[in-house]
Formats: structure tokens, sequence, C-alpha cells
């Protein structure tokens, strides 16, 4: 019975650490792709799809994109968000030069209270691809290699700014401290 149960529990485990990416065709919605019920990372959105993604249940829209991206339109989109009752919030990130303190407020934002779950887009899905894998690793402390299949699932097919991605988790690496006393 205690071995049926442990496989049972083991079993759960496994395929709850196994996150399953979902490609679906939403309206409005560009490269729709969601992580169980936690995230969804997407291309461009349209302001009109905002009511949408608050039906879908998402708490809060991480907005990537750059003001000056062709067919961005930040001031509606933000509207629709305050309109439907969704946290919006907006960290661009410029996919040819990427801000590493854009990548900290991100986490910040990701882990507030309140803000899961999010949906994170920009204009093809691989910023937000690449934010992910960094939540991943640090936050969730998946191992890289699993981080990284899931955020090329999810649309990460930039080499820089997977690079960027990588060279970030490696930077902001926790210190492993040996408590063991042994010598």
């Amino acid at each position: 019975m205690k071995t049926t149960l442990l496989s049972i529990a083991l079993g759960l485990l496994a395929s709850m650490a196994q996150a399953q990416v979902t490609k679906s065709t939403v309206e409005g919605i560009g490269s729709f792709a969601q992580v169980e019920t936690t995230v969804a990372c997407s291309g461009a959105i349209k302001p009109t799809s905002v009511a949408g993604i608050k039906k879908m249940g998402f708490a809060s829209i991480i907005n990537l994109r750059v003001a000056s991206e062709a067919g961005s339109d930040m001031e509606a989109e933000a509207a629709a968000a305050k309109d439907a009752g969704i946290h919006y919030f907006h960290l661009p990130f410029a996919g040819g030069a990427p801000d590493p303190a854009v990548a900290d407020r991100f986490l910040e934002t990701i882990q507030t209270a309140g803000n899961q779950p999010a949906f994170i887009h920009c204009a093809s899905g691989n910023r937000a691809a690449a934010m992910w894998l960094i939540k991943r690793v640090l936050i969730d402390k998946w191992e890289l290699d699993k981080a990284t299949e899931e955020a090329a699932q999810l649309g990460l097919t930039s080499a820089p700014l997977k690079k960027f991605a990588l060279d970030f988790v490696e930077a902001h690496k926790p210190t492993v401290w040996i408590s063991s006393g042994l010598s």
C-alpha cells in the first residue's frame, strides 16, 4: 500500500515537473503558447483581445514590446487592460539590445502577489519566452536544459536572446553554501 501511494505521488510530481506547452489560435493574439495555467507567452496582441485574456483567467499582462515597434499601441492596450480589470505592466525590452535591468523588473513583477497567472507578450514570442526561461531557472529552480527546452516550445528561436537569458541566469545563480561541516 505504501509503495503504491509512493509510486502515485512520484508520478504526480513527475507530471507536474514536466510542464506542457499548449499552442492555440486565439483571435487577436499571435503565437499563443500556454504553460499549464501559470503563464501564456505570445507574440503581438490587439487591444481588442485583452478582455478575452481576462476571461481566460489571467491576472496580469506583461508587455515586453518597445513603443517604437511597428503595430504596438501601448496606450490602447493599457486602456483595454484597465477596462477589463487586469493588471498591466509595460516593461520595454529591446531584443537587439537586451537590458538586464528589464529582466530584474520582470522577475519582480512576476513574483508579486496577484500577478499570476501572467500573460507575457512581445511581437513574436521570443522575448517573452526568454524572460520565462530566466524565471524558470532562477525562481522555480528548474534545470537549465529543461527550462531551455520549454522556452523553445514557447517560441524562443533567437540565438542572441537565448544567449542573453543564459548569461543572465549564469550571472544571477545563487551561491551554493556547504554547511555539512565536513573538511
